[in-house]
């Protein structure tokens, strides 16, 4: 029993009471068309149980914090490990967020600068070494010459910039003799009482002796006092007003610039000791325009931070280098490093190393430190948070992953299935929901659920070891007729060869593309391949959408990121259909994106107990006063403040999540009504309205695109980057088809099963037959094999990439030598 979990009579969703045994310890992919339930059994069931039952485990005291977890619609679960799910949204939208924040190594980071960081003068670059009470003294009576004042008044730095409301410290002093302080900038008696704000920063200087400099003696005594009070500051105000900030520590005999205390957060661009004071250390001056900040230049840190060097780098300097060269650098820095500084940063170098070598085999290296974010793809958070999982070394855990073969080419993929493999011989279950034929093979054990989708999905066709599954008849399992050619996605017989116009491009250097030029047939499906961070995007993105956009919105000025773009006369516009939300708000959906919901309300409103109560198409629309429920606004929820806790969603007590009031309702058409039609999934709806040409034709298109499973009033903010793709793809279609329109897609693949890449190679083919061009970026070996003309860029990623190693037709791929993509596409030719 123990070596197995087992789930009984699973209803989530569109689960028909399934019951199964998948064994512990092992790699296991559950796999099936788009919508047969593949997420709703790993995530909504297992993972969301294996959730619960560990809030359980909390007290109650934490648990009110956490919210109470549903139980998900099954029977029983036996066997259930701690779980951790690994999927693909966002992981952060917070601007301060970047790759070396989320990996922890910035923090590393900052502790290895703090404590064996070279300081240099920020004005005469010199290496600053600590000054002796000497050195001080020197530098002290150098500047009353200068000023030709004597007088001097030395404080010592008690507290710098930290809240309290420092009464017993205060008291302290005035009880070791010394009655005047400065607090925040103003001169203050030790005999009054001195009130501070507890929440507020402070800073606290004690006044140590009001004394001539001439007398060496008295002025060596005053400073040795200040830096024991101070741990090494010291600050000198002279009678012409001027301040002298010396450090036994860290400042400069030369110049007499002081530094700051070298700690962590010095170099935190998230603390006001570290960070930019122009941006805040945000590193933009602007964040919608996405502005450079011409303080730091886009470095987030104060001037002190970049003065303290590592190996002739600053912190900067090493978050700019890619993920390969920073562990490429901290490899050589270890084994060149003394003894002694050994082993004051042994620890802090292994988990540098370690966390960057995790980014390594997940396929990241082309990544920096530096990059923010949210501008991370799903694919790319999702291998972040597996490489910062292989780092806990946890075991006996169950990991629930959502496809993170995405955006990955299928040499990187073969270095995930190393990671995933690693994970499981620590003794931990992998579960996999994933399509890629490459990943499924490689598992020990597959589910394959279905037979199709929504309701016609929902059922295990296929369950077992993997190997023997693919020795036996593949019954109603689309995936096993799939991986053993019973079914094929085909290389069509005859493809697009000849060659008229095209697009020119010409000297493209845009992020690391190296100065490329290019020639791009047009009304032709053209395939953009190579490994993650080999420029495909830049390309996609940047050079072509961004530019071919100005050119025919006939912006003035010159085009970013490359040189010339001829060809673009040939073309009536430019579309690009990404993996952005179709909307930010739960209110925006399929139905009003495409505009399918308009005839749905209109026919809704011709029917005869509509036309009786006067109602109009405006009657159901949810977003209008009317005909919705006016407790939510039509949004069959409400959101609850939570003041000092995340506000939480919880459905309306009036409507009960269905939008609309009570008379709204009322109107039906073959017993359903409004409400039930937004909750039927397209192929339902498409069955609902079979003849009602208006409505039904949009449905159509949205099966065509793979997405006959999804909600017609399912919220925007739940649906993948591959479903929002589909989405504004057909919403595209189903405006008249226009010609000479170049169509730019990334990954449109993503989260899609051989049978639905089928369709939609389809829908792509009737694009170009009317005369349109399509471009997209792809890993998928069967849509590249498909394609007219390919583009393969690389040879490796970041800084080694951005070079045409391939352009021409798909079988000659196979013969160039440097193409990661033609070695993986032999065998699928």
């Amino acid at each position: 029993m123990e070596d197995k979990i087992i789930i009984k009579g699973a209803r989530v969703h569109n689960l028909k009471n399934i019951s199964l045994e998948i064994p512990k310890n092992e790699f296991i992919v559950f796999s099936g068309v788009s919508g047969s339930g593949k997420s709703s059994l790993a995530f909504d069931t297992i993972f969301a149980e294996g959730q619960r039952r560990y809030l359980e485990s909390l007290s109650p005291y934490i648990r009110q914090f956490l919210g109470q977890k549903d139980r998900p619609d099954v029977d029983e679960i036996i066997g259930l490990s701690p779980a951790i799910a690994i999927d693909q949204r966002a992981l952060s939208h917070n601007p301060r967020s970047t790759v070396g924040t989320l990996t922890e190594i910035h923090d590393y980071l900052r502790v290895l600068f703090a404590r064996l960081g070279e300081v240099r003068c920020l004005i005469c670059h010199n290496k600053i070494q600590r000054l002796t009470i000497d050195e001080m003294i020197e530098a002290i009576q150098e500047k009353t010459k200068q000023i030709k004042k004597n007088k001097v008044k030395i404080f010592s730095p008690v507290v710098r910039g930290r809240k309290g409301e420092y009464y017993q410290l205060l008291y302290d002093f005035l009880l070791k003799g010394y009655e005047v302080c400065r607090i925040d900038g103003k001169i203050h008696s030790l005999h009054d009482e001195i009130n501070l704000s507890r929440y507020k920063n402070h800073t606290i200087e004690i006044l140590i002796d009001d004394l001539d400099a001439k007398d060496r003696s008295r002025l060596a005594e005053a400073i040795e006092n200040a830096l024991n009070f101070s741990d090494g500051l010291l600050l000198v105000v002279f009678s012409s007003g001027e301040e002298l900030l010396l450090s036994s520590r860290w400042s400069c005999p030369r110049d007499n610039f002081s530094f700051p205390e070298i700690e962590p957060r010095l170099f935190s661009f998230n603390s006001p000791y570290g960070a930019c004071p122009a941006c805040h250390g945000l590193g933009k001056s602007d964040l919608f325009t996405k502005t450079i900040c011409p303080v730091c230049q886009g470095k987030r840190l104060k001037p002190e931070a970049l003065s303290v060097y590592i190996n002739n780098k600053n912190i900067d300097d090493i978050s700019q280098m890619n993920i390969d060269e920073a562990y490429n650098f901290f490899i050589a820095y270890e084994n060149k490093i003394s003894k002694r500084e050994k082993s004051i940063a042994e620890n802090i170098l292994k988990e540098i190393i370690d966390r960057l070598g995790f980014l390594l085999e997940v396929g990241l290296d082309y990544l920096s430190l530096s990059r923010e974010a949210e501008t991370l793809s799903g694919g790319e958070a999702q291998r972040i948070r597996l490489a910062s999982q292989i780092g806990s070394h946890l075991s006996s855990t169950l990991y629930v992953l959502d496809e993170p073969t995405i955006g990955l080419h299928e040499r990187d993929t073969e270095k995930l299935l190393r990671i995933l493999n690693e994970l499981k011989e620590r003794k931990n279950t992998v579960i996999v929901v994933e399509h890629d034929e490459r990943t499924i093979r490689s598992s020990d054990f597959l589910v394959d659920l279905g037979p199709l989708s929504g309701k016609n999905g929902g059922e295990i066709v296929a369950i077992g070891p993997t190997k023997s599954l693919l020795k036996k008849p593949s019954g109603r399992s689309l995936t096993l007729k799939y991986l053993k050619k019973e079914e094929e996605i085909p290389v069509p017989k005859k493809k697009r060869t000849s060659f008229s116009e095209s697009l020119k491009i010409i000297g493209a250097t845009a992020n690391n593309l190296k100065n490329l030029s290019l020639e791009i047939p047009l009304r032709k499906f053209i395939c953009l391949t190579g490994v993650s961070g080999s420029g495909k995007s830049t390309l996609l993105n940047d050079v072509l959408y961004q530019n071919l956009t100005r050119i025919k919105n006939h912006f003035s000025g010159p085009l970013k990121g490359v040189n010339k773009i001829l060809g673009s006369e040939y073309l009536d516009k430019v579309v690009l259909v990404d993996q952005s939300p179709i909307g930010r708000t739960p209110r925006s959906n399929p139905a009003t994106y495409t505009g399918i919901f308009t005839p749905i309300r209109d026919f809704f409103a011709l029917l005869e107990e509509s036309r009786i109560r006067g109602y109009k198409s405006s009657r159901f629309s949810f977003n209008v006063e009317g005909g919705r429920c006016e407790a939510c606004q039509g949004a069959g929820y409400n959101l609850i403040d939570m003041h000092f806790l995340p506000p939480v969603l919880v459905e309306c007590e009036v409507c009960h999540g269905k939008r609309y009031n009570k008379e709204t309702l009322e109107v039906k058409y073959k017993g359903k009504n409004i409400s039930e039609v937004l909750n039927m999934t397209v192929d339902e709806a498409l069955e609902f309205f079979s003849n009602i040409p208006q409505i039904q034709e949009p449905l159509e298109l949205l099966s065509r695109v793979g997405l006959g499973y999804i909600q017609l009033g399912q919220s925007a903010t739940t649906l993948s980057g591959g479903e929002a793709q589909r989405i504004k793809l057909a919403r595209y279609l189903l405006r008249p088809l226009g010609r000479k329109v170049l169509y730019l897609m990334d990954e449109p693949t993503t989260g899609l099963h051989f049978h639905d890449i089928k369709l939609l190679l389809k829908v792509i083919d009737e694009l170009v037959d009317h005369g349109n061009s399509v471009i997209v970026i792809e890993h998928n070996m069967h849509v590249i094999k498909y394609c007219d003309y390919l583009i393969d860029l690389g040879p490796e990623g970041g800084e080694r990439g951005g070079k045409i190693v391939f352009a021409g037709l798909v079988e000659d791929i196979v013969k160039e030598e440097k193409s990661y993509t033609g070695q993986f596409l032999k065998e699928y030719l």
